[in-house]
């Protein structure tokens, strides 16, 4: 179901308009890609937050507070701040990535690799791993 600036999901309703819009956008976008819709609707909504820090708006200010931290209760872990890992198919095999990023945190000639260091990776942080298939749809 693509959603618009008047009919979007339900969790996107407490964010900043700026920030709903590019998140109606990617979500509508991974729709089209074939993910879940719940799956869908949180990517979209952290790539969109992430987009908001790195562009700042038209004031040429960015949406962080005066100390950087977004916002962020000083209760939370440092790992609650980390993206999910994502295991993807490379030019040079495979590729660790933290989720909303392009640069590799790693690339392994073998899945296998790619997969023990993300786990190792995430065990150690407390993030999720997802590993993609070939053609980029989630296996695990």
């Amino acid at each position: 179901m693509p959603w618009n600036k008047n009919d979007y999901p339900q969790s996107m309703k407490n964010l900043d308009e700026r920030v709903r819009d590019k998140a109606i956008e990617i979500a509508n976008a991974l729709l089209d890609e074939g993910y879940e819709e719940g799956r869908a609707i949180a990517i979209a909504t952290s790539k969109a937050e992430e987009w908001d820090e790195n562009h700042p708006d038209r004031g040429g200010k960015s949406k962080k507070d005066d100390d950087g931290s977004r916002g962020r209760s000083g209760s939370e872990s440092k790992s609650s701040a980390r993206h999910p890992l994502h295991v993807v198919s490379h030019e040079d095999g495979w590729a660790v990535k933290e989720e909303g990023t392009d640069k590799p945190l790693s690339t392994h000639s073998r899945k296998d690799e790619a997969v023990k260091a993300a786990n190792d990776s995430a065990s150690d942080d407390g993030v999720h791993v997802y590993v993609h298939d070939k053609d980029g749809k989630i296996q695990s």
